[in-house]
């Protein structure tokens, strides 16, 4: 059987690395099943330096490597494959995740040290692929989902690879292959709650795939439906293509409750853990999806195999709180009461904005009223909010701003709003695509270089504000500085020619967003 030595990628190294990565545990899971010898290299959780690389990968004579992540991995990606290529020249190198994903044919030209792409779901194509390697028969694309070299150095795209339908015959992730004692219990705890503070020893869980909802900033990896394969007149596919505007589809799915509860058992059982973390998309799309029966049986589940919290005179708890996503006009109080009651301690709202302008350009259908309800909702249940937000929206101006504000004002928070960023695989990708090259001198490498968590900002596609005046305007949010924003607009509107009695709305010419970086 293959020898496998999967790694995983830095990412936001600015930050703990808190969370075990799901998708790369899963798929070793799964190669394990099928009989490949695994071993992991979590470059993420060690920040090791390149030394140590070499010689993890000069340890044993590895038949294949394999790595992936998002595309804010793209440059620790970019610096693995280049070692691992120098030191295992022999190996197939293979790449996946949504940063190849994303863009096949630039990541292959980018990265000419990678054999092979998994494009899209790699459930069915990694062991395939490992299969392939152990027969000593390597042809790429007779492998659905791939993306390969021929002989020339042209690129093969294999058939289009179908989602599987039954996620709940995928096995449990392999948490024994990360440093679980040394790096990610010992940086469980998070400030959204009181219970996230708290908690000693969290896993996460990924119960579904997919999102009913069509955010125009968003990608969901090609695992919901949204990507397509592109075919030339011969019916040869060439390439994928993503969301353009009102052409969406959408694939919904997820675990069966009791899967769920059972692998939070387990998790309880084996390693003590007193935090789930769920990395769902946004749990509440799959609960309307089913007809509201979803969360309720999980909850149901929860107190009936004893994971429901208990807690301690010290303040400690015995069971699992958990934590996860929702959407302003999908939950109700009577649910979130239930999740509440199960051990729910907050949930991540993106509201995105509070201003009705911008609203109607996301794709998500709340309103800034959904938005302030389902605050208060959360927060009556005993749930903790944690409002998300985002500045420099397409249509971003100084009444978006003020609305935010005075959204803040009411709600009695503040928030420290993210960078509209669009990654590749969104809708404001492919419609900004050109506008986001022009701004990296026609470089599109060097933003996937530099693009983060939209903490920081990279590319713009705000047609009103350019880079400086968005970091500014944000700082000035979080103050509260209302003042020195009003005076700011008057100095913006003499600068665009743009009357103090025309509407504030105003969105300057698309034109400058090529230059507003």
């Amino acid at each position: 059987m293959a020898k496998v030595l999967m790694i995983n990628p830095v990412v936001r190294e600015e930050g703990r690395p808190q969370h075990v990565p799901y998708g790369i545990a899963l798929l070793a899971s799964i190669a394990m099943e099928s009989g490949h010898l695994v071993q992991v290299y979590d470059a993420n959780a060690w920040r090791k330096s390149d030394d140590v690389l070499r010689q993890v990968l000069a340890a044993d004579d590895w038949d294949a490597i394999a790595l992936g992540g998002i595309t804010t991995a793209y440059g620790s990606i970019k610096s693995i494959v280049r070692i691992a290529r120098e030191v295992c020249p022999d190996s197939h190198i293979i790449l996946g995740g949504g940063v190849l994903t994303s863009l096949p044919r630039e990541l292959m030209s980018w990265l000419p040290e990678v054999d092979v792409g998994s494009i899209g779901e790699a459930f069915v194509t990694f062991p395939e692929m490992l299969s392939m390697i152990d027969s000593g028969n390597v042809d790429w694309g007779k492998i659905s989902g791939t993306v390969s070299r021929n002989q020339t150095g042209g690129l093969v795209f294999g058939p289009p690879r179908d989602l599987i339908d039954d996620l709940d015959s995928l096995p449990y992730p392999a948490w024994d292959l990360f440093p679980l004692e040394e790096i990610y219990f010992p940086n469980s705890a998070s400030l959204f709650s009181e219970e996230g503070m708290l908690a000693n020893r969290r896993l996460d869980i990924n119960a579904s795939y997919g999102c009913s909802m069509i955010c125009r900033y968003c990608f969901h990896l090609g695992i919901s439906g949204d990507m397509r394969y592109v075919k030339d007149d011969d019916g040869k596919v060439v390439d994928v293509a993503f969301d353009e505007p009102g052409n969406y589809t959408r694939t919904i799915r997820y675990h069966s409750p009791e899967y769920i509860v059972r692998m939070a058992r387990h998790a309880y059982d084996k390693y003590n853990i007193d935090f789930v973390g769920f990395l769902d998309e946004n749990l509440m799309t799959m609960d309307r999806y089913s007809r509201g029966t979803w969360l309720r049986e999980i909850c149901r589940l929860w107190h009936e195999n004893g994971l429901a919290p208990k807690k301690q005179k010290d303040g400690s708890w015995t069971g699992i709180h958990w934590s996860g996503t929702s959407h302003a006009t999908l939950c109700n109080p009577e649910i979130l009461k239930i999740m509440r009651d199960a051990g729910c301690s907050h949930l991540v709202y993106g509201y995105e904005s509070f201003a009705p302008h911008v609203l109607k350009t996301i794709g998500k259908g709340a309103t800034s009223k959904n938005n302030v309800r389902s605050f208060f909702w959360t927060l009556e249940a005993g749930i903790r909010p944690i409002p998300n937000l985002i500045i420099g929206f397409p249509n971003e101006d100084f009444e978006s701003i003020r609305a935010n504000m005075a959204a803040w004002e009411d709600l009695g928070i503040v928030v420290k709003p993210h960078f509209a960023t669009p990654y590749p695989g969104s809708e404001w990708f492919t419609i900004n695509k050109k506008a986001i090259r022009e701004q990296y001198d026609g470089d599109l490498e060097r933003f996937l270089l530099e693009v983060g968590d939209a903490s920081t900002i990279s590319a713009i596609i705000c047609r009103n504000f350019n880079a400086v005046e968005l970091v500014g305007l944000r700082d000035m949010m979080v103050r509260r500085d209302g003042k020195r924003i009003d005076e700011y607009e008057q100095i913006w509107r003499r600068n665009h020619n743009i009357a103090d009695d025309e509407p504030s709305t105003l969105v300057v010419p698309t034109k400058r967003l090529a230059k507003a970086g």
